[in-house]
Protein backbone atom coordinates (compact mmCIF):
# COMPACT_ATOMS: atom_id res chain seq x y z
CA UNK A 1 0.00 0.00 0.00
CA UNK A 2 1.16 3.54 -0.73
CA UNK A 3 2.15 5.62 2.27
CA UNK A 4 0.66 8.99 1.27
CA UNK A 5 2.29 10.88 4.13
CA UNK A 6 5.75 9.59 3.15
CA UNK A 7 5.08 10.38 -0.51
CA UNK A 8 4.02 13.96 0.30
CA UNK A 9 7.12 14.40 2.46
CA UNK A 10 9.26 13.24 -0.50
CA UNK A 11 7.56 15.79 -2.78
CA UNK A 12 8.23 18.45 -0.15
CA UNK A 13 11.95 17.61 -0.12
CA UNK A 14 12.08 17.60 -3.91
CA UNK A 15 10.36 20.99 -4.03
CA UNK A 16 12.95 22.36 -1.59
CA UNK A 17 15.63 21.04 -3.95
CA UNK A 18 14.06 22.82 -6.93
CA UNK A 19 13.92 26.11 -5.04
CA UNK A 20 17.52 25.68 -3.84
CA UNK A 21 18.67 24.90 -7.39
CA UNK A 22 17.28 28.14 -8.80
CA UNK A 23 18.13 30.20 -5.72
CA UNK A 24 21.79 29.27 -5.35
CA UNK A 25 22.99 28.00 -8.72
CA UNK A 26 23.89 30.69 -11.24
CA UNK A 27 23.75 28.38 -14.27
CA UNK A 28 20.32 27.12 -13.25
CA UNK A 29 19.07 30.71 -13.07
CA UNK A 30 20.46 31.29 -16.57
CA UNK A 31 18.60 28.19 -17.80
CA UNK A 32 15.44 29.44 -16.08
CA UNK A 33 15.74 32.81 -17.84
CA UNK A 34 16.37 31.06 -21.16
CA UNK A 35 13.30 28.86 -20.61
CA UNK A 36 11.12 31.89 -19.84
CA UNK A 37 12.37 33.55 -23.03
CA UNK A 38 11.55 30.41 -25.01
CA UNK A 39 8.06 30.25 -23.48
CA UNK A 40 7.36 33.87 -24.40
CA UNK A 41 8.72 33.40 -27.93
CA UNK A 42 6.74 30.17 -28.32
CA UNK A 43 3.55 31.93 -27.30
CA UNK A 44 4.23 34.76 -29.73
CA UNK A 45 4.94 32.31 -32.57
CA UNK A 46 1.92 30.15 -31.62
CA UNK A 47 3.73 26.84 -31.46
CA UNK A 48 1.52 23.82 -31.97
CA UNK A 49 0.86 21.04 -29.46
CA UNK A 50 3.71 18.76 -30.57
CA UNK A 51 6.19 21.64 -30.67
CA UNK A 52 5.25 22.55 -27.07
CA UNK A 53 5.74 18.94 -26.01
CA UNK A 54 9.20 18.86 -27.57
CA UNK A 55 10.19 22.23 -26.07
CA UNK A 56 8.91 21.12 -22.65
CA UNK A 57 10.94 17.92 -22.77
CA UNK A 58 14.21 19.68 -23.60
CA UNK A 59 13.64 22.41 -21.01
CA UNK A 60 12.98 19.76 -18.38
CA UNK A 61 16.03 17.82 -19.57
CA UNK A 62 18.31 20.81 -19.15
CA UNK A 63 16.95 21.54 -15.67
CA UNK A 64 17.29 17.89 -14.65
CA UNK A 65 20.85 17.75 -15.99
CA UNK A 66 21.68 20.92 -14.05
CA UNK A 67 20.22 19.42 -10.86
CA UNK A 68 22.19 16.17 -11.28
CA UNK A 69 25.36 18.14 -12.01
CA UNK A 70 24.87 20.28 -8.92
CA UNK A 71 24.27 17.22 -6.75
CA UNK A 72 27.38 15.49 -8.09
CA UNK A 73 29.49 18.61 -7.53
CA UNK A 74 28.25 18.97 -3.95
CA UNK A 75 29.02 15.32 -3.17
CA UNK A 76 32.50 15.70 -4.70
CA UNK A 77 33.16 18.85 -2.66
CA UNK A 78 32.08 17.04 0.49
CA UNK A 79 34.29 14.04 -0.24
CA UNK A 80 37.34 16.03 -1.26
CA UNK A 81 37.37 19.76 -0.52
CA UNK A 82 40.91 19.95 -1.89
CA UNK A 83 41.81 19.80 -5.57
CA UNK A 84 42.05 16.20 -6.73
CA UNK A 85 42.51 15.03 -10.35
CA UNK A 86 39.84 12.33 -10.08
CA UNK A 87 37.30 14.72 -8.53
CA UNK A 88 38.05 17.20 -11.33
CA UNK A 89 37.38 14.51 -13.93
CA UNK A 90 34.06 13.61 -12.24
CA UNK A 91 32.96 17.26 -12.11
CA UNK A 92 33.99 17.82 -15.73
CA UNK A 93 31.99 14.79 -16.86
CA UNK A 94 28.92 15.95 -14.92
CA UNK A 95 29.25 19.42 -16.46
CA UNK A 96 29.62 17.79 -19.88
CA UNK A 97 26.21 16.19 -19.36
CA UNK A 98 24.65 19.62 -18.87
CA UNK A 99 26.49 20.98 -21.91
CA UNK A 100 25.31 18.08 -24.08
CA UNK A 101 21.71 18.57 -22.95
CA UNK A 102 21.89 22.35 -23.40
CA UNK A 103 23.30 21.95 -26.93
CA UNK A 104 20.54 19.45 -27.70
CA UNK A 105 17.97 21.95 -26.42
CA UNK A 106 19.49 24.75 -28.49
CA UNK A 107 19.51 22.59 -31.63
CA UNK A 108 15.91 21.58 -30.95
CA UNK A 109 15.03 25.26 -30.51
CA UNK A 110 16.64 26.12 -33.84
CA UNK A 111 14.57 23.45 -35.57
CA UNK A 112 11.26 24.28 -33.86
CA UNK A 113 11.59 28.06 -33.88
CA UNK A 114 13.21 28.14 -37.30
CA UNK A 115 10.20 26.37 -38.78
CA UNK A 116 7.80 28.65 -36.88
CA UNK A 117 9.61 31.80 -38.02
CA UNK A 118 9.77 30.64 -41.64
CA UNK A 119 6.07 29.81 -41.52
CA UNK A 120 5.31 33.25 -40.07
CA UNK A 121 7.24 35.02 -42.84
CA UNK A 122 5.96 32.68 -45.56
CA UNK A 123 2.35 33.58 -44.75
CA UNK A 124 3.23 37.25 -44.29
CA UNK A 125 4.64 37.74 -47.79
Amino acid sequence: MINVRKMLRSFSYATEGVFALFRYENNARFHLLAALTVLIAGSFLRLNYLEWVIISIVIGGVWAAEAFNTAIEKVCDMISPDIHPQIKAIKDLAAAGVLIMACTAAFTGIIVFGKAILTLFYFTF
